[in-house]
């Protein structure tokens, strides 16, 4: 096993990772939506933010991993931070500097590592967006350019919450931050026949429930989506009354299904709460088609119409008990 070598930086990036005052920290929506999003794209058993700190690796974001940190020496990242470029590793036991790794010849038995080396605002490295399988695999360059891109929208997040791309009472992505993220996804699944769609609902009673109430109101629906959806389906919040959620792998003829069991928990919390206000839902559902949208703005736009033919009628504010 080889150690990491120290990045002649070494003080000036501790300095930097200090300076973010985000080791230890909770977890947080705006890092784990990435995480999620990696895991699923690249199918891996894990994806994970890593930083470096000095004598130990800790995870902000980790998906399909327990640990929260591990020692520094004997790190994947502590290598991968060395560079400006994909760190890939296709089979640690036939990589010198992992193959007596206790990390590979214990659990989690690490075969394939790709990590994207994370940089704070002044371009010290802090840590990656990595993937971890244990199998051992390789990437295609088309790979390579997705993980890239995930890596920059993490860095972004490491500075601070951007508030144009994070709703901060909710934590979910605001319209241009699900842009961001469900564009990536789209092509993803566009390029490997798999089929994306959106659902998008409206807080059909959100105004009528007043400001003194309004934020609680907001994050009890995003707790309702959180609990439905799946952690790779990709949930916004587009406007104050409206939240989407995208997914990748949902036939167009089981979204009915998807979206009545969404009600169902409206309704379940409508008639158990004791909250002065119920929630009402009005939901559609458009199928990704390439050759009617090009990005996740024409799907928006989209559910957008459909749902302006249904706010005439009241019958669909669903969740509402009679």
């Amino acid at each position: 096993m080889i150690k990491p070598p120290t990045p002649v930086d070494e003080l000036l990036r501790l300095e930097a990772l200090r300076k973010l005052k985000i080791l230890d920290t909770d977890p947080e929506e705006r890092f784990d939506r990435f995480t999620r999003l990696a895991k699923k794209l690249f199918g891996t058993q894990t994806a994970l933010v890593s930083l470096v700190d000095a004598d130990r690796q800790w995870f902000k974001s980790r998906q399909g991993l327990d640990a929260t940190e591990t020692p520094r020496d004997i790190s994947f990242c502590g290598h991968a931070i060395l560079s400006d470029k994909v760190m890939i590793v296709s089979d640690a036991t036939e990589d010198e500097r992992f193959a007596d790794n206790p990390l590979v010849t214990k659990d989690p038995s690490i075969r394939f590592y790709a990590g994207c080396p994370i940089s704070s605002p002044d371009g010290r490295k802090v840590g990656t967006l990595c993937l971890i399988d244990d199998k051992p695999r390789g990437m295609t360059h088309d790979d390579l350019q997705l993980l890239e891109q995930i890596g920059k929208m993490v860095e972004e997040e490491l500075v601070i919450a951007d508030f144009l791309r994070v709703d901060p009472t909710t934590g979910l992505s605001t319209r241009a931050g699900f842009c961001d993220v469900a564009d990536h996804l789209i092509a993803m699944c566009a390029r490997n026949r798999v089929p994306s769609s959106l659902l998008m609902f409206q807080f059909c009673n959100y105004e009528s429930i007043g400001s003194a109430e309004s934020n609680r109101a907001a994050i009890e629906m995003t707790q309702l989506l959180m609990a439905s959806f799946r952690d790779s389906d990709v949930v916004g919040r587009l406007a104050p009354d409206v939240f989407a959620v995208l997914l990748a792998g949902a036939e167009h003829h089981n979204l009915d299904k998807i979206q009545d069991r969404f009600i169902e928990q409206v309704i379940e919390r409508n008639n158990h709460s004791d909250q002065p206000y119920s929630i009402g839902v009005e939901a559609v559902a458009i199928k990704y088609k390439a050759d009617e949208h090009g990005n996740t703005e024409d799907l928006i736009r989209a559910a957008e119409v459909a749902l302006e033919e249904l706010a005439a009628n009241e019958d669909r504010q669903l969740g509402i008990p009679a």
